[in-house]
């Protein structure tokens, strides 16, 4: 339908519209009679016409002509018998086709603006990556963005959360052992582990030892997608297991099956080859890449893994990872369901976790006046957004830790909460230190003492690597365990 005269068309017509295949279209213009039209022409010096005498200088009074009053006359147009008298023009590069314009329509006259059919609207719509989903998706943005009537724009924020830790965790390289000794951290990153050995050695290992699955396992479904031996006694599940740093710890701990689980899958390829590098191999393992906070455990691992058809789990361990699961309840819920649904009767979840107490005092700690809320050292930088604003879920923070961690967003856990929320899933806290105690309280100790100086905590002579703003950072976890 043609537009009124003067109107220019609506958005939603410049948009949903596409062009007409009229024949109307497809043709050269009709060249009008007001219309001029010119043509190469070749001249010769001796019929070459003169130039035009130059006009007199408009800015010279002397030279205007003395004004004459006379009728207005219209211009005399050449006659007939003038235009076929005159002589023929001289031949053009491109002769001009003798047959005249005279299109013939194939379509109805109509407007080259035809709205889409619902039909074309819908393959529009579903082209991937054309420009018509893109528009589409703009616009549908643009209406989401309108229609939002929720003055707290926290949620949406956080859906990015997940796949900044992800990225982050793929993003972080594998280094060797040498590489590692050279870490600038190096000190923090040994007691840390030591701290994981002492926990693992004093709460796993005697459940483990104490496991209903125990001996050798024949090669029936239950082992559906376990890789290794299945010789030893117990059965672990690591969620939040990176590049399976702790592997060598389960060695030790002499258990039957492992289950390795990560958001991150560089890191969970890292862990796989990690298990597989063990000469002669001492467990059988599974690995898979999947966030056990939004997914359970049933849809992302073999029906031979998990219980009807395999035994239940010993022992849980989360270790440095609880905290992201505090962006929300549903989060923290399906975390704990996930451990509560298919940890045995008696059985332990190990982890680690940072001291919300700690961080919220040092937060009050910030001047008022401070333009940004970030406290930490030359080791690790500590960014709140907000002083006041304390939720129970979704307190965010960015944490960043050099040569480790570079600023991802965590979440701060209140520890009463933790506790009344895990006692709805059967969990009950058994231990809870911070670092320093757990060092302070086992440096003497007849096993973990000389840990410390094989793990490289400390040297020979009993001093440490760590100085004084790396152990201010390790100050920060604590080490819940539960039941």
């Amino acid at each position: 339908m043609p537009l009124p005269a003067g109107q220019p068309p609506s958005p939603t017509d410049s948009i949903l519209s596409r062009p007409s295949t009229s024949g109307s279209t497809s043709g050269p213009r009709p060249i009008s009679p007001m219309t001029k039209r010119s043509s190469a022409k070749s001249f010769s010096s001796v019929d070459m016409p003169p130039p035009p005498v130059p006009a007199p200088a408009l800015n010279s009074p002397k030279s205007l002509p003395p004004k004459v009053h006379a009728p207005t006359q219209s211009p005399k147009l050449p006659s007939a018998r003038l235009l076929k008298s005159e002589p023929a023009p001289a031949p053009s590069l491109f002769p001009r086709s003798g047959v005249p314009y005279a299109p013939r329509r194939i379509t109805p006259a109509n407007s080259v603006l035809i709205p889409l059919s619902p039909a074309e609207l819908e393959g529009y719509r579903n082209y991937a990556g054309g420009v018509g989903t893109q528009i589409l998706k703009r616009n549908k943005r643009k209406r989401d963005d309108n229609e939002q009537q929720d003055d707290d724009d926290r949620p949406s924020k956080r859906t990015r959360d997940v796949g900044l830790i992800a990225e982050h965790y793929n993003a972080r390289p594998e280094v060797g052992i040498v590489q590692r000794k050279e870490s600038p951290i190096i000190g923090l990153k040994n007691f840390n582990n030591w701290v994981k050995s002492v926990l693992i050695s004093s709460f796993a290992h005697p459940v483990l030892a104490a496991s209903p699955n125990a001996g050798p396992m024949a090669n029936t479904p239950a082992r559906q997608g376990m890789r290794g031996p299945a010789r030893g006694a117990g059965k672990v599940l690591d969620l939040g297991c990176g590049k399976g740093g702790d592997v060598i710890k389960w060695v030790k701990a002499r258990i039957r099956e492992y289950v390795g689980v990560d958001i991150a899958a560089v890191s969970i390829d890292q862990a796989r080859r990690r298990h597989s590098d063990l000469r002669p191999p001492k467990f059988s393992a599974y690995f898979t890449a999947a966030d056990c906070y939004i997914q359970s455990l049933s849809d992302v691992l073999p029906p031979g893994v998990l219980p009807p058809l395999a035994p239940e789990f010993d022992v849980v361990s989360m270790q440095f990872c609880m905290h992201y699961a505090f962006e929300s309840e549903e989060k923290a819920r399906t975390m704990l369901g996930n451990v509560s649904n298919w940890l045995r009767p008696g059985g332990r979840l190990v982890g680690t976790v940072p001291n919300g107490s700690w961080l919220l005092e040092r937060l009050d700690a910030v001047p008022k006046g401070a333009q940004e809320l970030t406290f930490g050292n030359n080791v690790y930088q500590i960014r709140f957004e907000e002083r006041d604003h304390r939720p129970i879920y979704g307190n965010r923070y960015w944490f960043y830790l050099k040569d480790a961690v570079d600023d991802v967003p965590e979440y701060v856990v209140h520890w009463s909460n933790f506790v009344s929320l895990a006692a709805e899933y059967g969990l009950h806290p058994i231990f809870v230190k911070e670092f320093h105690d757990v060092f302070s309280e086992n440096e003497d100790h007849a096993e973990y003492g000389p840990l410390l100086q094989h793990m490289r905590v400390v040297d020979t002579n009993g001093e440490s690597q760590m100085d004084e703003d790396q152990w201010e950072a390790a100050s920060r976890f604590h080490s819940p365990l539960s039941k």
